[in-house]
């Protein structure tokens, strides 16, 4: 069995601000090892349950986050800023599942740090459906037949989980009061809880089926404000609708509709609020 693994940091146990998640910040090197730790704990219980190959992507802003001189040694890690697909470089149908830890719940949503790729989005819709990072991860996984059988974050992530992935595990390591205050576990006893539902994701995995996309999708996104719609249409094929800061684009597939979002985002993030 082969086991993909997309990690990112503001799921992680503890960790409420950005504080623990921007690597300036006097929190950072600690929170960094404790994603390593949480990492490891689900590795180490993969190679447990027979599974023979585990490949981890650093998913958490410059992706370059987990300290691979700590990982379990059979691991392969992708890690580097500039990956073709993000979150989910590396996945393809040679995968048996995959695990997505230290998740958050989707922008304008409940949950710790909550957002979506940036926090200039309000919303990522696929269609009809409003995702966040995980459901959008979730449709390029089920874009090759591979199921995600556990999700690992706070208690608003996990709900999310549920409601897009009938029969997914999930693993809730910390409960939000606020968006930067939670009650959590502490790493020793999330580690327990997250090798506990990894055995019980990997027994059960025949029960999850894959998050199929829809064909040409429509990806629309909707931005905070209108300096970063205009900055988004800047992209060829994509469109503002009128009367509103939400960018479209047709695509021809998931794939497709992934990297417009990350194109779209990126040029975003150059608006200037002054």
């Amino acid at each position: 069995m082969k086991l993909y693994m997309s990690v990112d940091m503001e799921g992680i146990t503890g960790l409420v601000d950005y504080t623990h998640v921007d690597s300036w910040q006097h929190n950072y090197e600690r929170s960094r090892q404790i994603m390593t730790d949480e990492a490891n704990y689900v590795i180490n219980t993969a190679f447990e349950q027979s599974c023979k190959e585990v490949i981890v992507n650093d998913s958490h802003s410059k992706m370059n986050n987990l300290l691979i001189e700590k990982l379990h040694p059979e691991t392969q890690l992708i890690n580097g800023g500039v990956k073709p697909f993000s979150m989910v470089e590396g996945l393809d149908e040679s995968f048996s599942g995959a695990i997505f830890v230290g998740y958050h719940a989707r922008a304008s949503m409940k949950g710790v740090m909550s957002h979506s790729m940036i926090f200039g989005v309000r919303n990522f819709y696929i269609n009809d459906v409003v995702v966040g990072e995980l459901g959008f991860n979730a449709y390029v996984a089920g874009y090759y037949g591979v199921p995600v059988i556990m999700v690992a974050g706070d208690d608003q992530a996990a709900k999310e989980a549920e409601e897009l992935i009938p029969n997914v595990t999930t693993a809730i390591v910390k409960e939000t009061i606020t968006r930067s205050a939670i009650k959590s576990l502490t790493p020793t006893k999330a580690g327990q809880l997250l090798q506990e539902k990894t055995a019980i994701a990997l027994n059960n995995r025949h029960l999850v089926k894959p998050l199929i996309p829809p064909e040409n999708p429509v990806l629309r996104i909707e931005f905070a404000n209108y300096g970063q719609a205009e900055w988004a249409n800047l992209m060829p094929g994509t469109e503002i609708e009128p009367g509103t800061t939400t960018v479209r684009f047709q695509a021809k597939n998931i794939l497709e509709a992934y990297q417009a979002m990350l194109v779209m985002t990126e040029l975003a993030m150059h608006t200037d609020f002054c």
